[in-house]
């Protein structure tokens, strides 16, 4: 069973990329053959500084590698490392319904937040198909916001292979439920362009301070809150303390009792002291960074060998070449 999945660097790692996608893409590691790609091609459609791009691209390769991903047990590349996968998203694209992208929820959430659309927003799909397909990978572990996305890799495989005969693999998703969206200190999903993240490798004062900023409601410490399990700070609390520390805080809150502000404090502790192993690890690699970087170029060696069989089977079905 092949695996596959791949995050954007656009910018720090936070909550929502760790226990999202890179808690769950380690886990995996012991259950089949992996391939993980930093998608720095797809962070054109938000990011236009060069200079920014390389920077995120080598603190994701960091952060990755420092949270457990092992280069022996799995294939990590840079995205763009594998310029195939921008000729199969030409492939594909050309057989891709409109209708089908402009229903995509990314684009429409875009527009509805007021961002300008091009081309890349609207075929970022594609794109991801692209990448999917050209690994002939089984199974795409991802957020349940994201499973739209591999749906349209499915429709748009089953495309091409009633259009061209049997070419590709056709994936499955994966998720896991109970973590599948990482809430933000607003409460939307967390994310870097949202402006509501919590750093997992920033400085101690800064994430101290991104915790102590999460949104609550007015009622008091003394107040019953029947509806605990809403509260944005406990779901973050169950994900990184011990099950029985987040019990005890959720039948306090239930219970009338504990005050929001020692709720995140409690919150910043466990969340500080999860992550101190990647920390220490994360030092050594950023001393080590020549080893950093032929991780990812013997990455992308290992899944040339499989992207050029996958592209040469749909030129040779399409007509190509």
């Amino acid at each position: 069973m092949r695996i596959l999945s791949g995050i954007q660097p656009s910018g720090a790692l936070h909550l929502g990329n760790y226990f999202g996608m890179m808690r769950p893409a380690i886990e995996l590691q012991a259950q089949g053959e992996c391939y993980y790609f930093i998608a720095d091609y797809h962070s054109m459609t938000s990011l236009t500084d060069a200079a920014e791009r390389r920077k995120n691209t080598r603190d994701v390769a960091l952060d990755f590698l420092a949270c457990g991903l092992d280069p022996q047990k799995s294939v990590f590349f840079r995205q763009s490392d594998l310029p195939e996968v921008t000729e199969l998203t030409w492939l594909i694209g050309s057989l891709t319904p409109m209708g089908l992208l402009e229903r995509a929820h990314s684009y429409k959430d875009k527009l509805a937040k007021g961002i300008a659309p091009n081309f890349g927003i609207f075929a970022y799909p594609v794109l991801m198909a692209a990448d999917i397909l050209i690994y002939d990978s089984n199974l795409v572990p991802v957020g349940r916001d994201q499973k739209q996305h591999v749906e349209m890799t499915r429709d748009i495989g089953i495309k091409f292979n009633q259009t061209y005969g049997e070419t590709f693999v056709i994936p499955e998703p994966a998720i896991r439920e109970e973590v599948a969206t990482v809430p933000g200190i607003d409460g939307q999903k967390m994310s870097k362009s949202y402006g509501n993240a919590i750093d997992i490798f920033g400085d101690e004062k800064v994430i101290r301070k991104q915790v102590m900023s999460i949104v609550m409601d007015s009622r008091t410490p003394q107040e019953p809150k029947p509806d605990a399990e809403k509260n944005v700070a406990l779901q973050l609390l169950k994900l990184v303390a011990p099950k029985a520390v987040a019990a005890d805080c959720e039948q306090r809150l239930r219970a009338g009792g504990l005050g929001y502000g020692d709720l995140k404090k409690t919150l910043f502790e466990h969340c500080w002291n999860h992550f101190a192993a990647a920390r220490a690890r994360r030092a050594e690699l950023v001393a080590n960074r020549d080893y950093v970087e032929q991780v990812l170029r013997d990455g992308a060696s290992r899944a040339r060998a499989v992207a050029s069989k996958v592209l040469a089977r749909a030129r040779q079905a399409a007509g190509l070449g």
